[in-house]
């Protein structure tokens, strides 16, 4: 297949994925606005927890219909890199808000289990209802993301997002069914806190994976220190430093790196110097990265920023 065939296919393919997460958070943010109307009509906490995580789920949903969007979009002279840290911005306020509920969701269930608060669960039959929504909505994203779950990092985080969704909408089935078998209607409240502890270490890990991201930390699993003793494996290079490696956005990682190499050599020398430096980075080690600057100095070249570094 030649260059131009393969990149029209790749277009082809991030049109579909598009398509696909479209069709999806359309989905989903409709039963979300169904499952908060009702939370206020039911008052039951389960149901309002779900409709949390919902929430949740179409901030990742709306990063990855970014990023599949950006994928087919070029960098500009303004934004180099594109629009492609929204992904990490949506990631991490949908985090703090699902934090925010998961915390409120316990709290809450606490003081309706052992407060002596009412629980607040004015219809059964409704929440059942709702929550018969809820999951039919998560088997239909299921089937729709199903088929490209694999095609790439950002697709299969939006697939095991719905996945993950279908079980808080299982609680609130099973929660609903119990009330009606026993009439006892402190079970929404466990199934409400039962959903924010499944929620909350989720939120932390998404938070924490942002921040990290924002904060431009080595990209996870890459080894910083066993990359540069790789790189002066090279034939002619004598040192690397100041290697920094971040990543953008998902699928993303960038490095950048000074490369000291022996005096005296040509152009064509250096040529293949960065050839077999970028075919390092891109097929060595488990994080590939694909996305590499290298300056090349001189053996004896003393750089304002190694000056900075060592000062």
């Amino acid at each position: 297949m030649s260059r131009k065939q393969s990149a029209s296919a790749r277009k082809d393919i991030n049109r579909r994925h598009q398509r696909r997460l479209t069709m999806t958070l359309a989905l989903t943010g409709t039963v979300f606005l169904a499952e908060v109307l009702g939370a206020l009509i039911t008052g039951s906490l389960a149901l309002l927890v779900d409709a949390g995580h919902m929430l949740t789920d179409i901030s990742v949903l709306v990063a990855s219909t970014v990023t599949a969007i950006l994928m087919r979009r070029k960098p500009d002279n303004t934004r180099t890199w594109g629009w492609a840290r929204l992904e990490v911005l949506t990631a991490a306020g949908g985090a703090a808000i699902l934090l925010v509920v998961g915390i409120y969701a316990l709290v809450e269930a606490g003081l309706r289990l052992f407060g002596g608060k009412a629980d607040g669960v004015h219809s059964i039959g409704l929440l059942f209802f709702f929550g018969i929504l809820g999951l039919t909505a998560n088997i239909g994203s299921i089937m729709i993301l199903r088929a490209f779950s694999s095609d790439n990092m950002n697709m299969r985080a939006a697939f095991l997002e719905v996945m993950n969704d279908a079980l808080g909408s299982v609680a609130v089935v099973v929660s609903a069914v119990v009330m009606m078998l026993t009439g006892w209607s402190g079970f929404d409240a466990v199934a409400g806190a039962i959903i924010a502890i499944l929620m909350v270490p989720r939120a932390l890990k998404l938070l924490h994976h942002a921040v990290n991201v924002l904060l431009e930390e080595t990209p996870h699993g890459l080894d910083l220190d066993e990359v540069r003793r790789h790189m002066q494996g090279v034939d002619h290079v004598v040192d690397v430093h100041d290697v920094h490696a971040s990543t953008v956005a998902t699928g993303m990682p960038i490095l950048t790196a000074h490369v000291v190499v022996e005096r005296g050599l040509d152009m064509e020398q250096a040529g293949r110097i960065l050839n077999e430096l970028q075919r390092c980075l891109r097929e060595h080690f488990a994080v590939s990265i694909p996305h590499t600057t290298f300056q090349l100095e001189p053996e004896g070249y003393a750089s304002a920023s190694a000056e900075q570094l060592h000062s």
